[in-house]
């Protein structure tokens, strides 16, 4: 999302993501929703890699490495101008192979539903969210923000949370040197 201009300052807009106290109570509404299915899984997997919601709904199948266990998005697919790594986890790795007979095929993890080349809309997820009573109070961009909190509320490494998150170092010669992917 774009910086808006009031006034003479820069006032950066953020997504809208419960509180982590409110998360249980969404998980089992994730779980019971009966909208479509690839909204859920999408919802499930956003939950699950952090990623923000068009790098998740723009992925290709070949982005996926089964053997490594790791999705691999090009940088022409990224906010930051390099390629993003993302681990999967065993939950993950078990959705995508749900969602591989629906359309795998197609080439696209989340082709847009009439057929045509382009991907589903983050306004499904909205949408959905919306349906479970979360309308003005979530997105599907907001796990980050629950993850980033969760996680740094727990002690994990700064830099490894900002890694996973895909932010750029702001310092340059650190960046310029450190090409550490803290992958397990």
């Amino acid at each position: 999302m774009q910086p808006q201009r009031i006034l003479s300052k820069t006032v950066e807009e953020h997504f809208a993501g419960i509180p982590i106290v409110e998360v249980p109570e969404l998980l089992h509404k994730m779980r019971d929703y009966s909208g479509n299915v690839l909204t859920r899984i999408a919802m499930e997997l956003l939950r699950l890699t952090f990623l923000r919601t068009g790098e998740l709904i723009g992925g290709l199948w070949p982005e996926i490495s089964w053997e490594e266990r790791v999705w691999r998005i090009p940088k022409e697919r990224m906010k930051m101008p390099k390629p993003h790594i993302v681990p999967l986890s065993t939950q993950a790795l078990g959705l995508l192979e749900r969602l591989r007979p629906i359309t795998g095929l197609s080439g696209r993890l989340f082709p847009n539903s009439d057929g045509g080349l382009g991907i589903m809309s983050n306004n499904n997820i909205l949408k959905a969210l919306e349906r479970m009573g979360y309308k003005g109070r979530m997105t599907g961009h907001g796990w980050r923000s629950i993850a980033s909190t969760h996680l740094h509320e727990h002690g994990y490494e700064h830099g490894h949370i900002e890694l996973q998150l895909a932010h750029s170092k702001q310092d340059k010669v650190f960046s310029a040197y450190n090409y550490a992917m803290y992958l397990v």
